[in-house]
């Protein structure tokens, strides 16, 4: 009997080194073949625009709301520092930035303009960059699992809930900045800001962190 559940843990403990194993492999095959991990400029060039057009595309996909809209932006936000990293989600962040300072309609409602940094909406605008390129930084500097057979803890560290956990950061970024200006440009309370700014999007911006999570969960580098 002792040796049969000492047989059924070694078999458990290769399925799990066998599954983590799979993974790995799909992830760094997915990135291979996106090229996200490519060293060429031309390759990183079009990953960064691509999140920069992503991300005018999601603005344009809105609920409109007083002050602050609802759009798909965050969404794409939040992959662009999971999936290209701090450096390369900071500059595609910005890139989208300068598109809409020089006069492309990339903002929400086909907005475009400094104006639209400097008003209610900006500091979520301009927050974009630096949660970029703070997701980016901690899903890189997550720890390795410690072995094979994984703790409840070290999967809960370096697993899914690690992506999760360094994107809900990226997004209270975006929030902080957001109420901060909305306080400054447009509400006298913060009362108000808070709720305008911040608890309004709870519920919209749960989903769409689960679905970032999720799909950039296949890419990331284990």
């Amino acid at each position: 009997m002792l040796l049969f559940h000492t047989q059924l843990c070694i078999f458990s403990a290769k399925s799990k080194s066998e599954e983590i194993i799979m993974a790995d492999v799909r992830s760094l095959y997915l990135r291979e073949v996106l090229a996200l991990d490519s060293e060429h400029a031309g390759a990183q060039a079009f990953w960064i625009a691509t999140f920069a057009i992503l991300t005018a595309a999601g603005a344009q996909f809105e609920i409109p709301t007083q002050p602050v809209p609802f759009t798909f932006q965050t969404f794409f936000v939040l992959l662009s520092g999971a999936m290209l990293g701090k450096r390369n989600g900071f500059v595609s962040m910005s890139l989208y930035l300068v598109l809409g300072v020089a006069g492309l309609p990339v903002f929400s409602t086909g907005g475009f303009g400094l104006a639209r940094l400097l008003g209610p909406t900006g500091g979520y605008l301009l927050s974009f960059p630096i949660a970029a390129f703070v997701i980016g930084y901690l899903i890189s500097h997550r720890p390795m699992p410690v072995n094979n057979r994984e703790s409840f803890l070290n999967k809960l560290m370096t697993g899914y809930a690690w992506t999760l956990g360094s994107m809900v950061l990226g997004l209270l970024i975006v929030f902080m900045f957001g109420t901060i200006q909305l306080k400054i440009v447009y509400f006298q309370h913060w009362g108000d800001a808070i709720r305008s700014g911040f608890l309004i999007f709870s519920l919209w911006d749960v989903l769409k962190l689960f679905a970032a999570a999720t799909i950039a969960q296949q890419f990331v580098r284990r």
